[in-house]
């Protein structure tokens, strides 16, 4: 069980990195220097174009993931029940959401050929902070149930 506090723990430090990091690189022209959008810059753009899915991205990619990690150190330390274990695989769910929504929203920007997309290193790590959440839940369920 120690192992799965630290590594949940890790998470504190490691969601904050993967909302800073490039997830993207985007560019018009392929001869010019490509933008980097992070998960907060992407977040800025969307509050001024479109408030609705701003919080919808906001929600899925920064509340959800830290709700999870907060609720899980909790159950770890005993402060909270582990019957909202099934409540935060939700959660997980729904931060596993957020990057199938920025992998479509790649492969359509791809599709239509007008720019250039490169995927960068805070897509990776954002998408294992996520995936390793959902496991460190997965096995808190069976260490616990």
């Amino acid at each position: 069980m120690t192992m799965l506090k630290l590594a949940n723990l890790s998470l504190f430090i490691l969601f904050p990195v993967a909302w800073f990091a490039p997830l993207l690189r985007a560019g018009l022209l392929p001869l010019f220097a490509l933008d980097e959008i992070s998960t907060i810059t992407a977040v800025q753009a969307l509050w001024r174009a479109d408030i609705f899915l701003a919080l919808l991205v906001t929600f899925l990619a920064i509340f959800a993931p830290i709700i999870k990690v907060v609720a899980t150190t909790l159950i770890h330390f005993g402060v909270l029940s582990r019957q909202v274990l099934p409540t935060l695989e939700i959660l997980g769910k729904l931060a596993m959401a957020d990057v199938f929504l920025i992998a479509i929203y790649i492969v359509a920007a791809k599709g239509v050929g007008v720019g250039r997309i490169e995927t960068a290193w805070g897509l990776y790590l954002f998408t294992t902070c996520v995936l390793g959440s959902m496991l460190i839940t997965h096995l808190t369920k069976r260490k616990l149930l």
